[in-house]
């Protein structure tokens, strides 16, 4: 894992969102460094899925600085997320039904040669990618309608690693799973870790969380109400964190709380 003296993957500092009258995260602050899960959990409507679009760039942020390996970037659009290498996976996967597993893969930066789709590559790709991560789709070229909520969660997840990103963003990505998939996909996100890259793992599953995150930072009402380490912390801490029973929130902007659950 990468070490503490260098400097974050991608460090968030006060970031404020508002939809309307509705402020969906207040002043939240989040560092993410290579070879690390930092998870996030939060009760419904604690800004989490927000928190994912707005390193996305879907939504940009009305306040707050982003820094991606030590250096100021903007982050308001999606463009500006996908040049710096981060890739997101959102809960409705917005895939395109009508096509293949190839075809999503590769929509909107599809392979030519010769002025031709290159459909023979795209296919290798794809095959290639899917069994690096010991993902079995039996046939790539049925419509992606014809796939099962398990697999159809897999091909959006491999669409983001696609790119070759640094960053990934997952949005409750084992809700439609099966135990044995969600155990599968695990495996998946420990590998991906050790290959080095970073991983934000938004979960309302502590089971989930506990096996794969190394740390765990909990949002309530759009707020920081603490970061935990994930292997020293209590289940029981990160639980009242979530529910409001205790306050682990930020007291100083910039600074982070990392709680060893003594």
């Amino acid at each position: 894992m990468t070490q503490a003296s260098n400097p974050p993957l991608l460090a968030l500092r006060g970031v404020v969102k508002s939809f309307g009258a509705v402020r969906a995260l207040t002043g939240v602050d989040l560092e993410i460094r290579a070879g690390e899960v930092v998870a996030v959990m939060g009760d419904s409507g604690a800004g989490k899925s927000t928190l994912v679009k707005v390193i996305a760039g879907v939504e940009p942020a009305d306040e707050g600085s982003f820094r991606w390996k030590g250096h100021a970037v903007d982050l308001t659009r999606p463009q500006h997320s996908q040049n710096l290498g981060i890739s997101a996976v959102y809960q409705d996967l917005s895939l395109c039904d009508n096509l293949d597993v190839v075809g999503n893969l590769f929509l909107g930066g599809e392979l030519r040669r010769g002025g031709f789709l290159d459909e023979m590559e795209m296919g290798r790709r794809t095959r290639s990618l899917l069994d690096s991560l010991s993902i079995r789709i039996p046939d790539t070229r049925v419509p992606v309608a014809s796939l099962s909520s398990d697999q159809r969660q897999i091909v959006a997840i491999a669409r983001a690693l696609l790119r070759e990103p640094e960053l990934i963003l997952l949005d409750e990505p084992t809700q439609a799973m099966s135990t044995q998939q969600t155990n599968k996909f695990l495996d998946m996100v420990e590998s991906l870790r050790d290959r080095g890259l970073g991983i934000l793992f938004i979960s309302h599953t502590m089971g989930d969380i506990k096996a794969v995150a190394d740390r765990v930072a909990v949002l309530r009402l759009g707020r920081s109400n603490g970061v935990f380490n994930v292997h020293t912390a209590s289940q029981e801490l990160i639980v009242s964190a979530i529910t409001g029973a205790t306050d682990h929130a930020v007291a100083h902007r910039g600074t982070e709380r990392k709680d060893d659950g003594t």
